[in-house]
């Protein structure tokens, strides 16, 4: 016989976890206990919010999923945001969370909620441990299911009753990751045959494309038919921006480019893409022919509609339809968008004004390799890293665009900077910062290294410049700061605020890549 917790843990090892991020709780003492002598390390976080938003990270950057733990109550519904950003951006968590014993929760007591009741429209799935026997399946199909296309988030509760009983069972091996199968003929020639024959076609990417791998098979069908291509703010990376195809990304403001090709194109194909990250009536022009790769069917909305859908293994299909182009005689115009990538690549390179996020972000680029991991937060910065950043490789510009939650960057960080070889950086502003600037204790405890960029602009600015171009005024943005490089340095990392703007590109060459935690604040005015 052996313990329920130490069966769960057991059952983690053949996983593959060897990071559990939380925080403690009474009741959660045992599988605490039984982590202690595992090979799975547990990392206290701060917040539980922090700790979902690393195994969040982790799952993303890794395919695997990451795991979050927290007690009951408080513990659990802390955990809900980040979890529920790991759901909706399509990345792999397990969340484990404590609870009080059987007997007390047919009625009132304290801090006892219905956490899986609350789970319940945050994830794939989610159940209570009530049986000593059901520990290793619980687990199994908690990773299975988070893990096999599309992953997100499940979640787990163990009461502290049933972690302390005894059990026969055993923990279960992982096996192999379900995949989707290959693509079917029919579709395969039908897209094959609308792509031979358009005029003008254009491939958008979504997180889909980076998150199954896609990008080699992508590359070599953009390269072997001079097809452009525009990403989401999530599928960044698939086809590299270096790439004389590259429209960059899908607009929101007033970069237009990638608009305009849309508009010009006779023919969309979506590959990986996900109306969570962006909205198709933002680029959908109605009359244009649409084709949807992708691991599920599109959902049913009037502004994406499409012609032809290939729902299988997305780099599997990618590939299938690059094989059934070369049968056949393909002679599009292969200039019609050169202009307009033109256009792109001047406005990037245009001179920005000082102290603004969209001209720091060369210096940002250039400091980093193309293999850094750049984590984007939420806010006024994201929008520009969004549309300016360039990036080469996939899961190397972390963008949160499903729920889209601040406070990511930092914990984030932490967890990308366990996961890859690769430099880290978080970019956020002041107001993402502060939500989890907390973690980074947890940083320098477990001997991360990354460098924080905080923009800082005393003031939830996008919330402000959208009230502005609404009604030419804002109300209720406006915060204040504490010293950010004095903050810094009170959890014994370097802290640095660029006073003169000459100091920026050598500062940020200086920090990224250097070892252990610095910070840069940048003070900003705004766009």
């Amino acid at each position: 016989m052996t313990k329920v917790s130490d069966v769960l843990v057991s059952s983690l090892e053949e996983e593959g976890v060897e990071r559990v991020y939380g925080v403690p709780g009474e009741e959660n003492e045992d599988l605490l206990f039984s982590l202690r002598g595992s090979s799975v390390e547990f990392v206290p976080t701060r917040h539980e919010q922090g700790a979902a938003f690393m195994a969040n990270v982790h799952g993303r950057l890794t395919g695997e999923a990451g795991v979050c733990l927290g007690t009951l109550g408080p513990g659990a519904t802390n955990l809900i945001t980040g979890v529920a950003d790991a759901n909706l951006d399509k990345s792999p968590v397990v969340a484990l969370t404590g609870q009080g014993g059987l007997e007390r929760l047919h009625k009132e007591s304290h801090q006892a909620l219905d956490i899986v009741g609350a789970f319940e429209p945050i994830t794939k799935w989610n159940g209570q441990i009530s049986d000593p026997d059901i520990v290793h399946e619980s687990v199994r199909k908690a990773f299975k299911v988070a893990e096999y296309e599309k992953p997100g988030a499940t979640h787990i509760e163990l009461p502290e009753d049933i972690a302390a009983e005894t059990t026969e069972c055993s923990s279960m091996s992982a096996g192999d990751r379900v995949r989707r199968p290959d693509p079917d003929r029919p579709s395969v020639e039908s897209v094959g045959e609308r792509m031979a024959n358009a005029e003008k076609p254009l491939i958008i990417t979504g997180n889909g494309a980076v998150r199954t791998e896609a990008s080699r098979e992508l590359r070599e069908l953009v390269e072997s038919f001079d097809v452009p291509v525009a990403s989401t703010y999530m599928g960044k990376g698939a086809v590299s921006d270096k790439d004389p195809r590259s429209l960059m990304t899908l607009d929101s403001g007033d970069h237009e480019e990638a608009s305009s090709a849309i508009e010009e194109a006779d023919l969309v194909v979506t590959v990986g893409y996900d109306i969570a990250e962006h909205d198709p009536a933002g680029w959908n022009a109605g009359d244009t022919e649409v084709v949807h790769i992708d691991s599920e069917p599109a959902e049913v909305y009037e502004a994406y509609d499409p012609d032809v859908e290939i729902v299988a293994d997305i780099p599997s299909a990618v590939c299938a339809v690059k094989n059934s182009l070369e049968d056949r005689n393909v002679s599009h115009d292969t200039d019609w968008y050169a202009d307009l990538r033109e256009h792109i690549l001047e406005d990037l390179e245009e001179n920005a004004e000082e102290f603004t996020v969209r001209g720091a972000l060369p210096a940002l680029r250039k400091a980093m390799k193309e293999e850094d991991v750049l984590i984007s937060d939420v806010g006024n910065h994201k929008m520009e890293i969004a549309q300016r950043f360039r990036t080469y490789e996939p899961n190397t510009c972390l963008i949160s665009n499903g729920l889209a939650s601040m406070g990511i960057a930092v914990p984030g960080a932490v967890a990308a900077d366990h996961a890859v070889e690769a430099n880290v950086v978080a970019a956020t502003g002041d107001g993402g910062f502060l939500m989890n600037a907390a973690e980074i204790e947890t940083a320098t405890r477990t001997d991360a290294s990354f460098t924080v960029v905080v923009f800082n602009d005393d003031d939830y600015g996008l919330i402000s410049r959208k009230q502005t171009d609404h009604t030419g005024e804002s109300f209720g943005t406006g915060l204040t700061n504490p010293d950010l490089p004095t903050f810094a340095e009170s959890f014994g990392v370097d802290g640095v605020r660029i006073e003169d703007w000459d100091e920026l590109e050598a500062t940020l060459e200086r920090h990224v890549g250097s070892g252990g935690v610095s910070l840069i604040e940048v003070p900003v005015e705004g766009t």
